[in-house]
């Protein structure tokens, strides 16, 4: 299974970044992080069409994208796994997850998505939700591989 985390900003050195390398080192599936930036100075909607911009042109071919939405639908860590088995099973060669910034994702972006997925309804710091997912990643391996990190 190839994995791509599509996120906008640049986690750097920082707890955070050490966190998610924690987990996406454990991952055996082919993962990638591609991290994009607006650095001209715009806000609001014309924001998040030019960060919308740059995430799609970074998404790889045949992508089963899910984007990271506080409006998305919450999965249990099993439903989680099986989601991304059954993408890989329907011919997906990737699975893309969109982590979008401060003003959230485009409208190209939610549409494009095959799935929103939210990690509840509080908002969450974007490097803070980089970790979290890295570890969901890494934990839905474990659930498919009958790993003993995951427990029930």
């Amino acid at each position: 299974m190839k994995i791509s985390i599509l996120a906008v900003g640049r986690c750097g050195q920082s707890p955070e970044s050490e966190l998610i390398k924690r987990y996406t080192d454990r991952i055996p599936w082919k993962l990638a992080i591609k991290e994009v930036e607006e650095r001209r100075p715009i806000k609001g909607d014309e924001r998040k069409k030019s960060e919308g911009a740059m995430l799609l042109a970074a998404l790889p071919k045949n992508s089963f994208i899910i984007a990271l939405d506080e409006r998305g639908k919450g999965l249990g860590s099993p439903e989680f796994a099986k989601k991304l088995s059954t993408a890989n099973e329907n011919g997906f060669d990737h699975i893309s997850f969109i982590i979008g910034g401060a003003d959230g994702l485009s409208a190209e972006i939610l549409t494009k998505a095959h799935m929103k997925l939210s990690f509840g309804t509080m908002v969450w710091p974007h490097m803070m939700v980089r970790a979290m997912l890295s570890e969901q990643i890494y934990r839905a391996w474990a659930i498919l591989n009958h790993h003993p990190y995951h427990k029930e």
